[in-house]
């Protein structure tokens, strides 16, 4: 019998990697999606639940196996309501760690954000660096924090202008731009999730130019 893993934004550029490259991995037998809208991925392991991902309290019951992969993030022009964006950015993670510590999920992967600190002054660094302290502190045995600088991948539901023409100058002055503020690609960081949850590595961040 293999490893169930539990995925939360699935939907997105990064979780939808992770999910398609879980469903490939021999090493697994289930994997359960929680999301707002389907996948509209068919596949023999996939156990989907449509939901609200804002009150994971609901699907106590759900949120059970041996691995979380938490791919969630919105942005400031996507989501311009402060109190919408702590929520989403902080609430979600937040609560999910505190579900895994309470059903006995062995292994969380995060992704977080370059310049996460929580005791910066830039909203969304501060609501990252709030987020990995609470996933740290659910005393998970294993959890991986990883902060990716500018994502890249191709997001075929979800066109973010600021995000094109900041990949735009990225590419074009890439050559000037140290190694850790370099764009990160989305394929890589789910596939350093993966690799972290089946390893014997203890809980650890990963920096940009270590993803």
């Amino acid at each position: 019998m293999g490893k169930t893993a539990l995925i939360l934004g699935a939907t997105g550029l990064t979780g939808s990697l992770v999910l398609n490259k879980l469903l490939e991995d021999d090493r697994y037998s289930e994997v359960k999606v929680l999301a707002r809208r389907t996948t509209n991925v068919n596949h023999p392991k996939l156990i989907e639940k449509i939901g609200d991902v804002l009150e994971l309290d609901q699907y106590i019951d759900f949120i059970k196996g041996d691995e979380m992969y938490i791919c969630i993030g919105t942005t400031k022009n996507k989501t311009p309501d402060k109190e919408l964006y702590r929520k989403i950015d902080f609430g979600i993670p937040s609560k999910a760690a505190e579900i895994c510590m309470r059903n006995k999920i062995g292994k969380i992967a995060v992704v977080s954000a370059i310049g996460a600190n929580a005791n910066s002054n830039i909203l969304y660094n501060k609501l990252k660096g709030e987020m990995e302290n609470k996933v740290l502190n659910a005393k998970i045995p294993k959890s991986y924090i990883l902060r990716p600088s500018l994502i890249s991948g191709n997001r075929k539901n979800d066109f973010r202008f600021g995000e094109r023409v900041g990949l735009a100058l990225f590419s074009s002055l890439s050559f000037l731009i140290p190694a850790k503020y370099k764009m990160t690609k989305a394929e890589s960081i789910a596939d350093r999730m993966i690799e972290l949850c089946n390893s014997s590595t203890s809980s650890k961040i990963l920096e940009a130019e270590q993803i």
